[in-house]
């Protein structure tokens, strides 16, 4: 079996990522579970270096060797993958993430409506949060589809890789991949404002250069998509904060006070009938979180968002017992995740 044919096991299987490690069984996460393809065999070294040095380019291969981990995208006819490679006890492995064809919608992901009027606004911050695998980059394509349907916009992504591919409608959308495009994702934002954009997508805020140049932006009136690997709005404003050295952290909270427009938290659950189906914290910046953020005080801003639904604010705890009363999430999910909230 070639890696070809793996990845196209993963995509009739409807999988979300695919998982090659030597002396393992290929691994399919489906709906969250880790399912090893029983009818195959234990990868051997030699076999999976071939599989994945496959897919790569000559100077891809340099850049392995001499990085020992590569990002990039791979497509099997109109299907997409973000691939990452590494070593792991000096053997090669695999992880892939399958994209989906077809572009997600506002409406399919089940966003609220106060996201889409945030949007309108086309400034400032918006943060996508949550753990890995938690659907940031498919909300992520679902906010630039939705405003490339409705808005005349240029638009920039800066992408390590590239995911979903997005076809111009009423808008300009530029993609650019790092590594082959830009050199880092603070070069990509550096440049960016001389591309006359007026929307502008991070893959993911992963340094101070990065974070700072990201701030920068939507301090100049842009609207800024961003990701962040944290759990809820408190959490990513400290995240931020905490990266700058401690005699630019005043600076640092001041200017989110102003641009920091929204913050959405998220996490995937199972979904009865089966399939997964997402959660979401959502802050939206005030005067009451702005104060709280410009005079440290984030711990409170928890108390801000369950008290501001008038502001269109959801809380974690509320967007589980609406999921749980709609019954989309069993008892039982519902249960488990309030507990971890400290809501039981």
């Amino acid at each position: 079996m070639n890696i070809k044919d793996l990845f196209q096991i993963a995509i009739d299987k409807k999988a979300s990522d695919l998982h090659l490690n030597v002396g393992l069984l290929p691994v399919l996460r489906i709906d969250g579970n880790l399912a090893p393809l029983n009818k195959s065999s234990q990868l051997i070294k030699k076999e999976l270096e071939e599989m994945v040095f496959s897919l790569l380019t000559g100077r891809q291969k340099e850049m392995f060797e001499e990085n020992r981990d590569l990002d990039f995208s791979y497509a099997i006819d109109d299907t997409r993958f973000r691939v990452n490679i590494h070593y792991e006890k000096d053997n090669v492995g695999l992880a892939a993430r399958i994209i989906s064809k077809d572009l997600p919608t506002m409406e399919g992901i089940g966003m609220p409506d106060i996201v889409t009027e945030m949007i309108h606004h086309n400034r400032g911050l918006v943060l996508v949060t949550g753990p890995t695998g938690c659907g940031k980059s498919t909300t992520l394509a679902a906010i630039i589809a939705y405003i490339n349907d409705n808005y005349s916009r240029k638009i920039i992504t800066l992408e390590d890789p590239i995911e979903f591919l997005f076809k111009p409608n009423k808008s300009i959308i530029i993609q650019r991949q790092l590594g082959s495009d830009i050199p880092t994702f603070e070069s990509g934002l550096k440049h960016a404002l001389r591309q006359d954009p007026n929307v502008i997508m991070v893959g993911e805020m992963r340094d101070l250069e990065t974070i700072a140049a990201t701030i920068t932006l939507a301090e100049t009136g842009h609207l800024v998509l961003a990701t962040l690997h944290t759990y809820n709005a408190a959490q990513s404003i400290d995240r931020i904060v905490d990266v700058f050295p401690s005699d630019q952290q005043g600076q640092v909270r001041t200017q989110l006070s102003m641009t920091l427009e929204m913050v959405i938290s998220q996490r995937l659950l199972p979904a009865v009938g089966g399939g997964r189906i997402a959660t979401r914290e959502i802050m939206i910046r005030n005067s009451a979180v702005s104060n709280l953020i410009r005079e440290n005080k984030i711990a409170q801003i928890q108390s801000v968002i369950e008290s501001g639904s008038a502001d269109g604010m959801i809380s974690a705890e509320r967007d589980l017992r609406e999921l749980f009363k709609s019954g989309k999430i069993s008892d039982e999910v519902a249960k488990s995740q309030l507990k971890s909230l400290g809501a039981m």
